[in-house]
C-alpha cells in the first residue's frame, strides 16, 4: 500500500450538500454559473512531479515560514541532542552516578547559579593576572605565554595537534598564526571606512575589558592603544586568510631544536615542554611571522606585553565571568561580529562552555545514556553494506581507468567504520571542581582538555580520536584515516529510526553514509591513496571524465528555481560536488538495500525514498533563503530530495512515474556515478 495516499474528500462534500437541502437553502443559479466558469485550481504535487512537496505536504503545511532563519529536520535533530545533554547534566547535578558525572554536575550547577557567578566577579582570572603583573623583562614573557596556552588561552600564536601530512598515522604540533582579537588580519591594515569603523569599535571593547581587569582609568587610552599596536604588528606579518584554507598551507615540518635556535627569544623548546609535548619535530609555517614575534619579545617594553596579555585573558574568559564582563563581550562579539540581537539563554551559554572545555567528559556519559545497542548494531551493519556497495560501484563504473579502479577498490574496501564514539584513550583525572566558581571550573576543565589534546602529539594514535564530539550530530568521512565517523547523536530520527520499516534506514542513514563514503574515491579522496600517502592517484583522463559527469549535473541543478527566492535558480556550479555526493549516496544506499533484500516489496521501496525526502524538510525565511541561494554549498531541501531521485530508475519504478516526467528523467538525460 502506498505510504502517501490522498485523503478522501467526497464524504465531507456530500455531507455539506445534504445539510443544505435539509435547511431548505435554494441554490443561486447565477452563482452556480460563476462557479462553473471559474478556472480549476492547479493540481497539487504528486510523487512524479515533485516528490519533496508531495511527501512532505503535511509537515510543510504545519510548519510556518519562520520570521528569520530556517527550520529544518536536521536542525530539529540538533535541538533534540542539546536537550538530551541538558537532561543528562540536570541528572548529574542532582544525583551523580560516577566521578565524571560529579564533575559535570558541579560544572553545570556552578554555571546556572548566576548569583554565585556575580559574587565571584573577576576572581577566577586573578591568579593569571598576577602572573602577568610579574613580568619584568623580556625573558619573562615566553613563560607567561606558555602558561596561558596551558589553560586553554592561546596568545601570540596558535598551537594545536593535528595529522602529520608526511605520516597520516601520527599527530604533530602545529604552530600557526593567531594572537589577534579580530577574526581577520586584514581588519588591522585596511583603510576603508568599514574596516576603520570596526577597528574603532574594537578599540572601545579592548578599553572596556582592560578596565574590568583592573587597569586604572588614567591608563586606559594608552593601554588599549598599546594592545592595538601589538596586534597590528602581528597582523602585518600574518597571511591573508584565503591563503590558509588549504591544510597543506599550514604544514612545514621543522626540527624542534632548529626552531628553538632560530627563534631564541620565543623559547619554543621550553614552550613545548610546558605543554607536555616531547616530540622532536613540529610544523611551523609563516617563518616571517615568527621572526617578527621573536623580535617583538626583545624590543617591545614589558608594560606593553602586560597590557596585551591582560586583555586577552579578560577577553577569553569574559563569557564565563560576571555580568559586566559578559555584557562587554556580547556588545562587541555578539552584536558587532556575529550580528546577534540578544544573548543566548543562560542554559545554552553554560552548555556551550561545558562542550568547549569538557566536551569529551560529556561525550562519555552521553553515549552511555543515549546510544542503544540495537541502534549501534544496525548502524554498523548498514554502513558495512554501503561500503560493499561502493566497491561494487567502483567495479562497474565506466568513467574510471582500470588502474584508478584498482586503487579505488583497495581504498574503498579498507574504509573503517566507527560508530558512536572514538576509542577511549583519555585520562579523566581532573582537579575537583565544586559549585562555587564557574569561571574557575572553566579554567580547570580547559586545562584538562588542553592536556589531553597535547597527548595526541608524537604518538601513533591519530586514528583513536575524533575531531567531533559524539553528542553533536555528525556523520563524516575522515580522509586522513580513511574511516567513517558516525556520532552517537546522529543515530536517531530522522537519520535512523529503528522503529521504522527497515528500508527507511537505508533511505536516510544509508544514503548519508553513501554520501560520505563516496568521498573516499571521488574528487576529494583522490589526493590520498589506499596506503594513506598524500598523492593524486587519479589520471588526467579520470579527472576529465568526472568533470564531464558533474558538469551535466550542475546544468540539471542550475535549471531548478530556488525556493523562497524570486527569479533566482540554484547555483549548480557552486553546489556541484555536494550534489554529486547526494546522487552517489542514494545510488549506493539503494544498491545496499537491493542486495540485502533482493525480493523488495513495492511498499519498502517507497519507504526508502520517503525517508530520504524527510531528511531535507525545511522552511526558510526570505532573508535566510536568499543568503543560502548566494552562499550555501548544498542545494535547498526540495532539490536535495528531487535531484538525485529524478536520475534513479528505481524511483520511477516505485511510484510508476513515466520517463520524461519531472521526477523521472528520460534515459538519455539520466546521470549516474556508481550505478
Amino acid at each position: 500500500m502506498p505510504i502517501d495516499r490522498p485523503s478522501a474528500l467526497a464524504r465531507p462534500a456530500l455531507l455539506a450538500a445534504a445539510v443544505a437541502l435539509l435547511l431548505g437553502v435554494a441554490a443561486d443559479a447565477d452563482a452556480q454559473r460563476r462557479r462553473a466558469a471559474a478556472p480549476a485550481p492547479p493540481p497539487g504535487p504528486t510523487a512524479c512531479t515533485d516528490f519533496y512537496s508531495f511527501h512532505n505536504k503535511d509537515w510543510l503545511a504545519a510548519t510556518p515560514v519562520p520570521p528569520q532563519g530556517a527550520v529544518t529536520a536536521l536542525g530539529d535533530l540538533q535541538q533534540r541532542s542539546l536537550q538530551q545533554q541538558r537532561d543528562l547534566l540536570d541528572a548529574a547535578m542532582q544525583q551523580p552516578q560516577n566521578n565524571v558525572q560529579k564533575l559535570l554536575g558541579d560544572f553545570w550547577a556552578s554555571g546556572l547559579d548566576e548569583a554565585a557567578v556575580e559574587a565571584d566577579g573577576a576572581q577566577p582570572i586573578a591568579p593569571l593576572l598576577a602572573r602577568i603583573d610579574g613580568i619584568r623583562r623580556a625573558r619573562h614573557i615566553p613563560p607567561a605565554i606558555a602558561a596561558l596556552h596551558q589553560v586553554g588561552i592561546p596568545v601570540l600564536f596558535n598551537f594545536s595537534a593535528d595529522v602529520d601530512l608526511a605520516d597520516l598515522g601520527r599527530h604533530i604540533g602545529y604552530f600557526t598564526q593567531g594572537g589577534l582579537g579580530l577574526p581577520d588580519p586584514a581588519y588591522y591594515t585596511r583603510n576603508d571606512a568599514d574596516a576603520q569603523a570596526l577597528l574603532g569599535r574594537y578599540r572601545d571593547y579592548v578599553k572596556s575589558i582592560l578596565a574590568l581587569t583592573g587597569v586604572q582609568e588614567a591608563q586606559l587610552d594608552a593601554a588599549s592603544a598599546s594592545v592595538i599596536d601589538l596586534e597590528t604588528r602581528i597582523a602585518q606579518k600574518s597571511r591573508d586568510l584565503s591563503l590558509t584554507r588549504d591544510p597543506r598551507s599550514h604544514y612545514a615540518r621543522v626540527a624542534v631544536g632548529d626552531a628553538d635556535k632560530q627563534y631564541r627569544r620565543l623559547q619554543l623548546a621550553a614552550f613545548l615542554e610546558a605543554q607536555g609535548v616531547q616530540d622532536d619535530a613540529v610544523s611551523l609555517t609563516t617563518p616571517e611571522l615568527f621572526a617578527e614575534l621573536d623580535a617583538l619579545v626583545g624590543t617591545l617594553p614589558a608594560e606593553q606585553w602586560k597590557h596585551y596579555l591582560r586583555f586577552h585573558v579578560g577577553s577569553a574568559m569574559a563569557p564565563y565571568l560576571s555580568k559586566t564582563f559578559r555584557d562587554a563581550d556580547f556588545a562587541f562579539r555578539g552584536r558587532v561580529l556575529r550580528g546577534e540581537t540578544a544573548p543566548a539563554p543562560r542554559q545554552a551559554q553554560v552548555l556551550d562552555a561545558i562542550n568547549k572545555a569538557a566536551g569529551p567528559m560529556l561525550a562519555r556519559e552521553y553515549v552511555a545514556r543515549y546510544l542503544p545497542q540495537n541502534s549501534r548494531t544496525r548502524a554498523e551493519a548498514i554502513a558495512a553494506q554501503v561500503r560493499d556497495a561502493l566497491v561494487r560501484g567502483v567495479d562497474r563504473n565506466a568513467w574510471m581507468s582500470e588502474a584508478t579502479k584498482a586503487e579505488a577498490r583497495a581504498k574503498a574496501s579498507t574504509i573503517r567504520i566507527e560508530i558512536g564514539a572514538p576509542v577511549d584513550d583519555i585520562d579523566y583525572s581532573v582537579q575537583p571542581m565544586g559549585r562555587g566558581s564557574f569561571g574557575g571550573n572553566m579554567l580547570i576543565a580547559s586545562t584538562w582538555r588542553h592536556r589531553e589534546e597535547m597527548k595526541r602529539i608524537g604518538r601513533a594514535n591519530a586514528d583513536r580520536r575524533w575531531d567531533v564530539l559524539p553528542q553533536q550530530p555528525a556523520l563524516a568521512y575522515d580522509i586522513a584515516q580513511n574511516r567513517l565517523i558516525v556520532s552517537a547523536a546522529v543515530l536517531q530520527p530522522p537519520v535512523l529510526d529503528v522503529a521504522r520499516d527497515p528500508a527507511a534506514h537505508y533511505g536516510a542513514y544509508g544514503a548519508l553514509v553513501g554520501h560520505e563514503l563516496s568521498r573516499s574515491v571521488d574528487i576529494r579522496g583522490r589526493v590520498v591513496d589506499a596506503q594513506g600517502t598524500v598523492r593524486t592517484w587519479w589520471t588526467p583522463q579520470d579527472l576529465s571524465a568526472w568533470e564531464g559527469i558533474t558538469s551535466r549535473l550542475a546544468a540539471q541543478y542550475g535549471a531548478y528555481p530556488y525556493p523562497g527566492v524570486t527569479a533566482l535558480n540554484v547555483d549548480g556550479t557552486r553546489t556541484r560536488d555536494e550534489n554529486a555526493a547526494d546522487l552517489a549516496g542514494v545510488e549506493l544506499a539503494w544498491d545496499a538495500l537491493s542486495t540485502a533484500t533482493p525480493a523488495l516489496p513495492p511498499e519498502a521501496s517507497q519507504h526508502f525514498f520517503a525517508s530520504w525526502a524527510e531528511l531535507w524538510r525545511q522552511q526558510a525565511s526570505p532573508e535566510a533563503a536568499n543568503r543560502a541561494a548566494l552562499t550555501a554549498p548544498n542545494a535547498p531541501g526540495q532539490w536535495r530530495t528531487n535531484g538525485p531521485l529524478a536520475n534513479l530508475p528505481a524511483f520511477g519504478t516505485a511510484f510508476s512515474c513515466e520517463p520524461g516526467t519531472p521526477m523521472q528523467r528520460a534515459e538519455a538525460e539520466r546521470i549516474s556515478i556508481w550505478r
